[in-house]
């Protein structure tokens, strides 16, 4: 037989399998993001991670809000709220309840007489109530005016077509150094909202501002729209098969293509000895995130890998090398 053919078949063979291979791992891509709004993907690109490295991408386009709950609430109107009319609220790793009572004793919280976000006659919190009010107080410079404000931001404040899109590589490639999760996010939760970086706490409070988040760990601003800093026991029901008894399913995908599990393990103990990005490596040696506790502030502490990119544009190109600054 010619030898040139024989080649051809080898080659035309193993073509067909890594075709199959590329389908099987972009349905089960698509079977994670089963209960997200995708507007499309997923699909294999082209893609630069943040170390440099060229490699293959999934590609995904999410709408940001939720479809298994609605988002909110987060500031109570009045100091004789209980929790149920406010969200969540994130200190010194703990977490409490956004009600009336918190508005009301923030002074003695923070032990600061210069606290005062309600009304003393009324009893009514002043709250950030429209587009303006949101864009000039959630920012790191809150406007002088909205000082001593409950700042929320509604979902219906963003446009219905905003949406992102997600370039995470398809096998994650070790990196010399840890990434910053404030360059592109932490990743994304399986029901398709951001897992971003560390809320900028220290700006807020400056500011008198508390930018509370809803019992689900999010909240809304006019860039990204609805995004998680924390994550609570609403990502309860990932899609994922369970592979590892002691872990449970998988929640989200990070920026570096590694699975991001619960804080806790399956059965309700705390996992021991993660790196400083959270992460930890399998017996297997399989590497894997577990999301931080709900009161850090912090889903991932950095990234291990080189990271993608999560882009507002849905035909842009990821090269996300080109947002790290070097040394």
């Amino acid at each position: 037989m010619n030898r040139s053919f024989i080649t051809a078949i080898v080659i035309t063979g193993c073509a067909s399998i890594a075709h199959a291979q590329t389908d099987d791992r972009l349905s089960e891509i698509s079977g994670f993001f089963a209960s997200a709004d995708v507007i499309s993907g997923p699909e294999i690109v082209d893609c630069t991670l943040s170390g440099g490295t060229e490699t293959s991408c999934f590609s995904i386009t999410l709408g940001g809000d939720p479809l298994d709950y609605t988002p909110g609430p987060w500031c109570p109107t009045n100091i004789s709220d209980g929790a149920d009319a406010g969200g969540i609220w994130l200190e010194n790793g703990e977490v409490y309840d956004v009600d009336g009572d918190f508005i009301a004793n923030l002074a003695e919280f923070y032990g600061d007489s210069n606290w005062q976000l309600f009304d003393e006659e009324t009893g009514e919190v002043r709250f950030t109530g429209s587009l303006e009010a949101c864009e000039a107080a959630a920012r790191p410079d809150v406007a002088e005016e909205y000082q001593n404000y409950c700042v929320q931001c509604l979902p219906e404040y963003i446009s219905e077509d905003s949406t992102l899109t997600y370039v995470i590589p398809l096998e994650p490639v070790a990196s010399d150094r840890p990434t910053e999760t404030r360059m592109s996010g932490s990743g994304v939760a399986y029901n398709g909202v951001r897992f971003d970086a560390p809320a900028p706490v220290d700006a807020i409070l400056s500011a008198y501002t508390i930018a509370a988040f809803d019992d689900c760990g999010g909240h809304v601003n006019p860039f990204v729209g609805y995004h998680y800093h924390a994550v609570t026991d609403c990502l309860e029901n990932s899609p994922a098969p369970v592979e590892n008894d002691s872990l449970g399913a998988p929640i989200g995908i990070a920026m570096d293509g590694h699975l991001i599990y619960p804080h806790l393990l399956a059965d309700g103990s705390h996992p021991t000895d993660l790196d400083a990005c959270n992460g930890h490596l399998n017996a297997d040696g399989s590497y894997y995130y577990h999301a931080g506790a709900a009161g850090s502030n912090a889903i991932l502490g950095c990234l291990a890998a080189e990271a993608g990119c999560m882009l507002e544009d849905e035909d842009g190109v990821c090269d996300a090398s080109a947002r790290i600054p070097r040394p």
